[in-house]
C-alpha cells in the first residue's frame, strides 16, 4: 500500500452534497495528510476547491441524480424517475467501471453522501463502504407515491449493504441503513475576518440590517428582488449572478467567496430548507428565515431543526414570492431546546472515525508512508 486511498461519492444533486462532503474531506486532509483523496462528483472543481485547501483527483462521475430540478424549489417528477431507472438498468455497468478504477487506483475505502450505487460498488470491491447523510434518496422517492415505491425498495436495498453511516443531525430514521452512528453537524467554516470583508465591499449597515439571500447552487427563479426596494437602509447578500443591480444588494462574483464567509456579517439568512445553509448557520449561531417546502420530504427534518437549535422565521412561499417581505423586521422565535445540544464537530468526528479504521486496518503500511 503506497499511500491511503479513500474514494469519496458524492451524490450528483445540486452544491449541497458536494460542498458539506467536502469540507469533511478537508478535515480529513489536515488532519491525514498522508491519504490520498479521490472526489467522485459531477461538481465542479473550483466549487470543491473553495473548501479543500490541499490537493485531491477529481473523478468526473455521476452515480446518481438527486432530483431534476428546474431551480431550487421545482422539481421534475417524470424526468427523475426516466433516469432513475436509466441508471438501474445500467447498474451493473457502472459499478464494474468503477470497480476497475478502485481496483487500479489501490482504494482502501468508500465514503459517499449518499449515492446509493456506492455501497454495492463497495462490496463488488471488497472493500468498506461508509456513508454520510441526513437523509437517503429512498426517503425522497417513497414520498413521492405509488409510482416510486419499487425504485424506493431498490434504493433501500442498496443502502442495506452500506457498512456504517455517520448519520448527521436533522435526519430521518434512515431504517435501511444497519450501522449508525449519529455525529455532529458538518460544513464550512468562515475564512475570512469580518472586519476586512466589510472594507473590501464597503458595507456601511450594521449587521442588525445586514441580510443575506442564498438559495443553494440551483439558485431561485422569480426572486422578487423589487421589495428590496421597502428597506432603502438594510443591506443584502446574495450570490445570485443573474440578480439585478440594486444599491443595496451586494452581488458576490468572485467565486473564491462562499455563503459561510459572508455569514457571521448577517443578521439572519433568508433560504430554502438545506441541510449545507442550515448547518453552517446553526454552527455559527446565525438565525435563518426559511420558505417552507411541502412536496420534498427532508424539509419537514430541517425545518423541525432550526426550529429546535437556532433562532428562526419560517415563512409561506406566498409571503415571499407575493408579499412585501415584512418578514425581515419581523422577530424572530428562539430555538425551542437548548442550542448547546446539538453537536457541531461533525466534520472532526469523521475525519478522526476514518484516520482510527486505516490506523487498525494498515498499520504497518502507514508507518512506511510518514
Amino acid at each position: 500500500m503506497s499511500r491511503p486511498t479513500i474514494y469519496i461519492a458524492i451524490t450528483n444533486h445540486g452544491f449541497g452534497h458536494a460542498t458539506r462532503t467536502a469540507s469533511v474531506v478537508d478535515t480529513i486532509q489536515k488532519l491525514f495528510p498522508e491519504a490520498l483523496l479521490i472526489l467522485v462528483t459531477t461538481a465542479p472543481r473550483w466549487l470543491l476547491e473553495c473548501y479543500i485547501d490541499g490537493d485531491f483527483i477529481l473523478r468526473p462521475r455521476a452515480y446518481d441524480l438527486g432530483v431534476v430540478q428546474a431551480d431550487s424549489l421545482r422539481m421534475d417528477q417524470v424526468a427523475t424517475k426516466e433516469k432513475l431507472l436509466e441508471i438501474c438498468r445500467h447498474q451493473e455497468k457502472i459499478i464494474a467501471a468503477e470497480v476497475d478504477y478502485i481496483y487500479q487506483n489501490q482504494v482502501n475505502l468508500i465514503l459517499a453522501d449518499i449515492p446509493f450505487l456506492a455501497a454495492k460498488t463497495a462490496k463488488a470491491a471488497g472493500i468498506p463502504c461508509w456513508m454520510v447523510s441526513n437523509f437517503g434518496w429512498d426517503f425522497i422517492y417513497r414520498d413521492w407515491g405509488e409510482d416510486f415505491q419499487e425504485i424506493a425498495d431498490w434504493i433501500s436495498e442498496c443502502y442495506s449493504e452500506c457498512d456504517r453511516l455517520f448519520r448527521l443531525p436533522f435526519h430521518e430514521p434512515m431504517s435501511a441503513f444497519t450501522q449508525i452512528e449519529d455525529v455532529g453537524l458538518i460544513g464550512g467554516s468562515p475564512k475570512y475576518d469580518v472586519q476586512e470583508l466589510r472594507e473590501i465591499f464597503a458595507i456601511q449597515a450594521a449587521r442588525e440590517k445586514t441580510v443575506m439571500l442564498t438559495f443553494g447552487g440551483l439558485g431561485l427563479q422569480a426572486i422578487p428582488y423589487q421589495n428590496l426596494a421597502n428597506f432603502p437602509d438594510w443591506q443584502f447578500i446574495t450570490f445570485d449572478a443573474s440578480a439585478p443591480e440594486l444599491p443595496n444588494l451586494l452581488k458576490i462574483r468572485d467565486k473564491k467567496y462562499r455563503p459561510v464567509d459572508f455569514m457571521p456579517l448577517c443578521d439572519r439568512i433568508i433560504s430554502k430548507p438545506g441541510f449545507g445553509t442550515f448547518a453552517e448557520a446553526t454552527k455559527l449561531g446565525i438565525p435563518i428565515v426559511s420558505l417552507t417546502r411541502d412536496d420534498f420530504a427532508e424539509a419537514a427534518y430541517l425545518l423541525r431543526g432550526i426550529s429546535n437549535y437556532t433562532q428562526h422565521l419560517i415563512i409561506q412561499p406566498d409571503e415571499f414570492f407575493a408579499g412585501d417581505w415584512d418578514f425581515i423586521s419581523q422577530p424572530l422565535n428562539p430555538p425551542q431546546q437548548n442550542s448547546q445540544q446539538i453537536g457541531i464537530d461533525g466534520n472532526e468526528t469523521i475525519a478522526n472515525s476514518v484516520i482510527d479504521w486505516f490506523q487498525d486496518s494498515y498499520p504497518l503500511a502507514l508507518e512506511t508512508t510518514k
